[in-house]
């Protein structure tokens, strides 16, 4: 196929549903082998489809994420496979309990940092040599303005997004002399199952739907886009460096 992303291997987790399942599609779209990630096999079967339809590929990963073995032996699947990754979307992610701190379940606790934060430790573990390996390597992770906007009863999903964004800069500057760039998004208010969790009241036909984020995603997807480090608003197309 051809298109802005022609050739490039591109791995989005959480691609099952919301804004995973739309930055897979539009990848594809744009020419990209999507290896598509998410403990959903119908939605990834329904993606599968999809772009199929388009005429692209796909290779579909049945995976949670809290499996940190099973992160593992999926870089070394891409290695033994393509021997590189140009593209790496970390968006898979959890709300979590909507509840004071001292009221939040240790077990709960645990669950949202083990997918919103370890796992996408685990996941530059694993792919960084294969990032490394590309000619311009593009990490995108999904953030929120709740790491910035401390309200009370967000706490465990919140604090999980602070910690990403510090791990993703941190990998950034780690990165900073190769060819490979680390970024952030944050996407905003989206019509997606999580935000009508955080927001039962909440109208979802006031919000965008995933798909806007498209150019967003394929912007710093690009070997063009050479910002490092930086967090992009989507909503105001701002790039904040730090």
């Amino acid at each position: 196929m051809t298109g802005r992303l022609a050739d490039k291997i591109a791995l989005v987790t959480g691609a099952s549903r919301g804004i995973g399942y739309a930055v897979a599609r539009a990848f594809a779209r744009e020419g990209a082998h999507v290896i598509a990630v998410a403990r959903t096999v119908g939605g990834l079967e329904e993606l599968d489809d999809e772009i199929r339809g388009l005429g692209g590929a796909a290779t579909l990963v049945p995976l949670n994420l809290d499996d940190g073995a099973g992160i593992d032996r999926l870089g070394g699947a891409i290695y033994d496979r393509w021997k590189r990754l140009d593209v790496l979307v970390g968006n898979a992610g959890v709300l979590g309990p909507m509840s004071p701190l001292a009221h939040v379940d240790p077990k709960a606790w645990d669950e949202v940092m083990a997918i919103n934060l370890t796992a996408n430790w685990r996941l530059i573990r694993s792919l960084d040599p294969l990032l490394r390996q590309s000619d311009a390597g593009r990490a995108i992770f999904v953030s929120s303005g709740a790491a910035h906007s401390f309200r009370a009863y967000w706490g465990p999903y919140a604090v999980s997004k602070a910690g990403l964004e510090a791990l993703v800069r941190t990998y950034a500057a780690e990165i900073g002399m190769t060819k490979a760039r680390a970024n952030l998004i944050n996407p905003g208010a989206m019509r997606t199952a999580m935000r009508a969790k955080a927001m039962p009241g909440e109208d979802p036909e006031t919000l965008p739907p995933p798909e806007t984020l498209e150019e967003a995603f394929l912007k710093l997807a690009s070997a063009d886009f050479d910002e490092n480090g930086i967090l992009y608003e989507a909503p105001s197309r701002r790039v904040i460096r730090f």
